[in-house]
């Protein structure tokens, strides 16, 4: 198993999300890919997007304007 760390802070839509998804689809089955960033339109769109391609939102965790999201492929 992989741990990927994107990091897309100061970036806003639809960079994080497309970083997320590049990642993603290198990611092996079981590899946990983790997405920081900044725009708050990501934080809803990206656990979106995971939940509709049946993938596992393990945590989020947001810190005054930084947010972090831990999805298992």
């Amino acid at each position: 198993m992989a741990e990927i760390e994107i990091d897309t802070r100061g970036e806003t839509c639809p960079v994080p999300l497309v970083e997320c998804r590049k990642a993603l689809r290198k990611a092996e089955s079981g590899d946990e890919v983790t997405i920081l960033g900044t725009h708050p339109a990501s934080k809803k769109e990206i656990p979106m997007a995971c939940k509709a391609l049946g993938l596992e939102i393990i945590d989020i965790k947001e810190d005054d304007k930084e947010w972090k999201i831990k999805i298992r492929k």
